[in-house]
């Protein structure tokens, strides 16, 4: 008997360990493929530099890992419970980092990136045609050979990102609903949500180093090695910039082929914490063969009709769709927006961007997770908890309306050449009396500021007839429309902004970190509230359909719609040689900010709706169960009144027939 209880006790260890081991691996994965989800996040707008790309377009590549997801979704979240689930996750890895290399490809397979500019780089600085010529023509003249376009444009190479985004989208189809399903079946119900906590937590390392890295290659230059930097006459804070994209693809692909060597060793079930006898043990695996023998189609269109008729998994799937669109916005396009909105270069915009939002999310889990642990809330008291703290979170996230910036002042676009504001969508002038005998090329973006911290859109346009200097050190002089300025010199670039608005930058800063910290708070209830409220056994497939219909109704539309909404901002087009128009290089700011912060906030606020019916529902069930359990009792205590006083009827007739008997 006691060989018997060691050997009871010895296996109950051996479980411990291996889903500890289990969960260790998950964690991997979830850093790495959220490593590469990131990193592909911040690289969106060296994307649409490098192909010249409309940021709408750039939203359908963004869009296309959701597209890889839908393929397999459902189908690997229901049948996945019945195969091997830690060998489907390796395969998933794997694929995922096949996919990121697909995405570097055609970094190998181009030419080294030309960016737009007046000065003739063949002539090495040489020539000045690219200054005010007055009475001269510019040499500058588009070509338009068919050939020559299809070998600069390159249109046909975005396409192995796209491809390669859809194969990852694929490959992370296992990984979270398999994962998810197989920590519930292995482990006790009270060490869920801290499991699921460390799980999320690992999902915030994760873009953490995402961001990091991507703010790291997005600060080299795309063909480093292969060009001279010392010629570049443009700087990471260029919006013509192109940073080293296909890096940090080929390190993401490295990670998640890594991630998924350790599933390959792990069992496809483990013994069901709690059991306490080699019978138990043998009998719950007999269940499962016996489970899985059966036909594994018979009960899908059940499931699916018990999950779309419980009213409280509904509202909840309502609720993510509207939030989920919300957060793939301001995920997808908060490095372009911070870039745009304050003028920082995008490498200073994702860096700022995983610094101050990912370890106030990661805090928030861990400590969501910590709190349905210690004091074991129950699902009514989760759902009061998930819906007043976001309900928080939603009201401090509209203070940043007030951390606005105005449009950078470039003459000719946002103000005059006198400096005064005007209508950034009425007809553009970019002549002006100071420059028009210039013979300028008015669509070239080759930005300079001048000495009065007004930025013209090329040396020529600012009326600068000499330079001096070569590479980024290069400056401009005698520069005809610089007139309000004892200095009449430029220097490449854009102006910077102003002390105001880096002050509304920390502003922003601020309120996103305490927003992530107080959201990320709620969600581990959130989520608990969403597992509890479906059965054991269609757990998998509510997961899977879950991420199924945040994708196809958030996760693919949402970049897409959007990305739309922000090229109807653009100020300024770039230009091809060909003349055909390039990525968009500077944006109308203000109505930028109101798009960007006003549908999110919208859709955000709509979310509520649901939500609120969710908790009514709870509350009501609780109640009902609370009234239901209260009359039980009171027919109980009823029934042993009555029995106690048949009793006592039956003593004292005992005692009367005893005295009548005497």
């Amino acid at each position: 008997m006691r060989e018997t209880d060691t050997q009871i006790a010895t296996h109950q260890l051996q479980c411990i360990s291996k889903i500890k081991i289990f969960l260790l691996a998950l964690m991997c994965a979830f850093v790495s493929k959220t490593l590469s989800g990131s990193f592909i996040n911040s690289i969106l707008t060296q994307l649409e530099r490098q192909f010249n790309l409309s940021t709408s377009l750039v939203g359908l590549i963004n869009g296309s890992f959701e597209i890889g997801n839908l393929l397999l979704m459902v189908f690997v979240s229901y049948f996945g419970t019945k195969m091997h689930r830690p060998m489907l996750i390796a395969i998933g890895c794997m694929t995922m980092g096949f996919g990121c290399f697909l995405q570097s490809l055609p970094h190998f397979l181009m030419d080294p990136y030309e960016y737009e500019t007046t000065v003739s780089k063949a002539s090495n600085f040489s020539s000045n045609n690219f200054l005010c010529m007055r009475k001269e023509t510019q040499i500058f003249t588009p070509t338009e050979e068919p050939s020559e376009c299809t070998n600069e444009v390159k249109s046909s190479m975005w396409l192995y990102v796209l491809v390669g985004n859809i194969i990852r989208g694929i490959g992370e189809t296992p990984i979270k609903p398999l994962g998810i399903s197989y920590i519930e079946d292995f482990v006790k119900t009270e060490n869920s949500p801290l499991y699921i906590g460390c799980l999320e937590t690992g999902s915030i390392i994760g873009p953490l180093i995402g961001f990091l890295l991507g703010s790291f290659c997005v600060n080299m230059y795309v063909d480093v090695g292969s060009v001279n930097t010392d010629d570049l006459i443009i700087t990471p804070a260029d919006t013509r910039w192109v940073g080293a994209w296909w890096l940090g693809l080929l390190i993401c692909a490295g990670a998640n082929v890594l991630s998924g060597v350790p599933f390959l060793f792990l069992p496809k079930s483990l013994p069901k914490v709690g059991l306490e006898t080699n019978m138990d043990i043998i009998e719950d695996e007999r269940n499962e063969t016996k489970t899985e023998k059966g036909d594994i189609t018979m009960d899908f269109l059940p499931l699916m009709k018990s999950l779309f008729c419980n009213r409280i998994y509904v509202l909840f799937l309502v609720t993510s769709i509207l939030q989920f669109n919300a957060f793939a916005i301001m995920f997808s396009f908060l490095p372009k927006y911070m870039e745009q909105q304050y003028g920082i270069s995008a490498s200073e915009a994702i860096f700022l961007m995983g610094i101050y939002n990912l370890p106030p999310i990661c805090f928030g889990y861990l400590a969501g997770g910590f709190i349905m642990k210690k004091f074991k809330i129950n699902v009514k008291q989760a759902a009061y908890i998930a819906f007043c703290i976001s309900l928080l979170d939603y009201f401090l996230n509209m203070l940043c309306f007030l951390t606005i910036c105005d449009n950078s002042p470039i003459a000719g676009l946002t103000v005059s050449y006198e400096g005064t504001q005007r209508d950034v969508y009425m007809e553009r002038n970019l002549l002006a009396d100071c420059n028009i005998d210039c013979n300028c090329q008015d669509k070239i973006w080759d930005p300079v500021c001048g000495d009065n911290n007004l930025s013209y859109m090329s040396a020529c346009l600012a009326g600068c007839e000499t330079y001096y200097g070569t590479g980024i050190n290069m400056s401009f002089q005698n520069c005809s429309c610089i007139t309000s300025s004892r200095n009449t010199s430029a220097f490449l670039g854009l102006c910077g902004s102003s002390p105001a608005c880096s002050l509304m930058l920390q502003y922003f800063l601020i309120l996103s970190a305490l927003s992530s910290f107080i959201y990320s708070l709620a969600a581990i209830p959130g989520y608990m509230v969403f597992l509890r409220s479906i059965k054991p056994k269609e757990k998998a497939l509510g997961v899977g359909l879950h991420m199924f219909c945040t994708r196809i109704l958030a996760g693919i539309p949402a970049p897409i719609y959007f990305g739309v909404l922000i090229d109807s901002t653009c100020l300024h087009w770039g230009t091809l040689r060909c003349g055909k128009s390039g990525a968009c290089r500077i944006y109308d700011s203000i109505n930028f900010r109101t798009i960007y912060l006003g549908l999110s906030t919208t859709l955000r606020g709509v979310s509520y709706v649901p939500a609120s019916f969710i908790v009514l529902i709870l509350r009501k069930q609780i109640q009902s169960a609370e009234s239901n359990t209260t009359v039980t009792e009171l027919v109980i205590n009823r029934k042993e009144n009555e029995d106690k006083e048949i009793n006592r009827q039956f003593i004292h007739l005992k005692d009367d027939e005893i005295q009548t008997k005497l």
